[in-house]
């Protein structure tokens, strides 16, 4: 059996988040680290941007300054999230693993499927969108949890895990988000809407969105729900997931990506190809 490293569930500040998961992505693109999954919460509450999002168009930088909810750029792509009571996993491997197909879409598949399984665990029953759905407000879009992509997971049509994924060099990270607890209200305010009414919007989110939460009788820690998470992805990959920490080379390039880019306003503002280098 197949041996992967895990690292559990803490809470770490949202720059630290960020520079862990980059330093494990790039230590797996030089073959020095082996396939991780890590689990993590954020303290304090913040609102991560995808890789391509415009800072100044979709966040509220005043309200999240206001509420103390920090703001940090992915190095993955996909739509902002708000991050108050989620269990984000990051999964960092080579793309040609032979337990994952080619391509963006047969990872997503795959990891899907574990997802699934530990929320099926629980008691939710939840399915895949094997479609693409469109907004009709461009105004919507902003937010990761606005309306699910190919391969995400839904209960009861409602989208309950958002994911994203950046590739190179032979190696993929996916992050993902598995909402807890719901706050539309929050969501609303730290993440910009356009001109899109707050009732409107406020409506469409309840009629899109739900929490692990939501759905049980007896609330769950982030902390419980990843030993139920980690259970699954053995079971479903047929491997074994071994307690591990960061390499000393990661703990050194997680220092470094911390100074020079998650904690600098040129990274964290600016968008896409305007960039910093990676």
């Amino acid at each position: 059996m197949e041996q992967w490293r895990i690292l559990p569930y803490r809470k770490d500040h949202a720059f630290a988040n960020m520079a862990i998961d980059e330093a494990i992505f790039r230590e797996n693109q030089r073959l020095e680290s082996p396939p991780t999954l890590r689990f993590y919460g954020w303290q304090p509450p913040a609102v991560s941007l995808g890789y391509f999002q415009d800072f100044d168009k979709e966040v509220n930088e005043e309200f999240c300054r206001e509420k103390r909810i920090d703001i940090v750029r992915r190095p993955t792509g996909g739509k902002a999230v708000l991050h108050q009571n989620d269990l984000t996993y990051s999964l960092v491997a080579r793309g040609d693993h032979p337990l994952f197909p080619r391509g963006i879409l047969g990872t997503y598949l795959v990891i899907s499927r574990c997802i699934i399984n530990s929320l099926l665990r629980i008691g939710i029953d939840a399915q895949m969108e094997t479609g693409h759905r469109y907004l009709e407000c461009d105004d919507l879009k902003a937010f990761c949890f606005s309306v699910p992509s190919q391969y995400e997971i839904l209960v009861k049509g409602r989208k309950i895990c958002g994911s994203a994924q950046v590739r190179s060099n032979g190696s993929f990270l996916q992050h993902g988000s598995i909402l807890l607890d719901f706050d539309p209200e929050t969501i609303w305010a730290s993440i910009s809407m356009g001109n899109l009414a707050r009732t409107a919007y406020l409506d469409h989110l309840r009629d899109s969105v739900i929490s692990v939460n939501d759905l049980l009788e007896s609330r769950i820690t982030a902390d419980d729900f990843s030993s139920i998470v980690k259970e699954s992805f053995e079971d479903v990959l047929n491997i074994k997931l071994c307690e591990g920490e960061l390499t000393a080379r990661e703990e050194c390039l997680k220092e470094r990506l911390l100074e020079e880019k998650y904690r600098t306003d040129l990274w964290n503002r600016s968008a896409g190809t305007k960039n910093v280098s990676n």
